[in-house]
């Protein structure tokens, strides 16, 4: 027995090590959640506040927006399998002199609300996809600021992580069912293809477009984001800060042009 001590605590020493490296570090729970902020329907309660800055809209290229989206993201656990991931997108705008002779508007615009069923694990090759309803919901305050519209569709998400990658698409189209009849109907198909690319240090580069095609008015709204987001920790509240370019590769006539500004702030709530 006394010679097997040394021989058992030789062993214990060689083994520990090894073991002692497969236990996640903070750096590596940061870019976990980092990732998961990625992913658009992760099991993870956030609150986007997302700010748009956008110029030269109207007739004469002279109006200007701002507008924050509101953009809360609730998952709800259906049962072992399946979640029900929450999307809310609640935009406040100001605008000025997009409307000819209008002067300036100020207030909330129409909610799109998406609901995706999810399964809780991957599927084949690692893919996490999503589908469900998407509720175009009439709550502007003013009529320039939303189109008067009830919609309704159908919305879905494929996605994989590999790595520091995150690459995948969001899609989603609304048809008007109901509404103010002398408003154009709602005919629209929205387009998110993303990539990510998350360090260690919790640091993500983001590239997307957020393409709308309007079927009534047989026109593209294509604008392309680039930028960077940082997780942070502020006191105990986890959050993520970032920003970038935003450049209209292609609008209709009165629409957004050139290059203009995105930043956002996040709100986590880690289970």
């Amino acid at each position: 027995m006394i010679v097997r001590w040394p021989i058992l605590l030789l062993g214990f020493l060689v083994a520990f090590p090894a073991a002692a490296q497969t236990e996640p570090s903070p750096a590596d729970d940061d870019q976990a959640l980092a990732k998961q902020l990625a992913n658009p329907i992760a099991n993870l309660i956030s609150v986007p506040f997302q700010l748009n800055f956008d110029h030269d809209i109207g007739l004469e290229d002279s109006g200007e927006r701002l507008t924050l989206n509101i953009q809360p993201v609730v998952p709800m656990s259906l049962s072992e399998d399946w979640n029900l991931i929450s999307r809310t997108i609640l935009p406040v705008t100001y605008q000025n002199d997009v409307v000819p002779n209008a002067g300036d508007q100020f207030g909330l615009g129409d909610t799109v609300q998406s609901f995706f069923f999810s399964p809780t694990e991957p599927g084949p090759g690692g893919v996490i996809w999503g589908v469900g309803p998407v509720f175009l919901l009439p709550t502007a305050t003013d009529d320039l600021l939303g189109a008067e519209q009830w919609g309704i569709g159908p919305t879905g998400v494929a996605l994989r992580q590999s790595g520091p990658w995150t690459y995948g698409v969001l899609a989603n189209h609304l048809w008007s069912f109901a509404g103010a009849d002398n408003r154009p109907d709602v005919n629209t198909t929205f387009l998110q293809p993303f990539l990510n690319y998350t360090t260690p240090g919790a640091t993500t580069f983001f590239l997307n477009t957020e393409a709308t095609y309007d079927w009534e008015d047989e026109a593209w709204s294509v604008p392309v984001h680039l930028g960077v987001n940082q997780l942070l920790t502020l006191g105990a509240q986890r959050i993520q800060i970032g920003g970038g370019l935003r450049y209209w590769a292609e609008s209709p006539d009165g629409g957004p042009e050139g290059l203009s500004v995105r930043t956002v702030v996040t709100f986590l709530f880690p289970r």
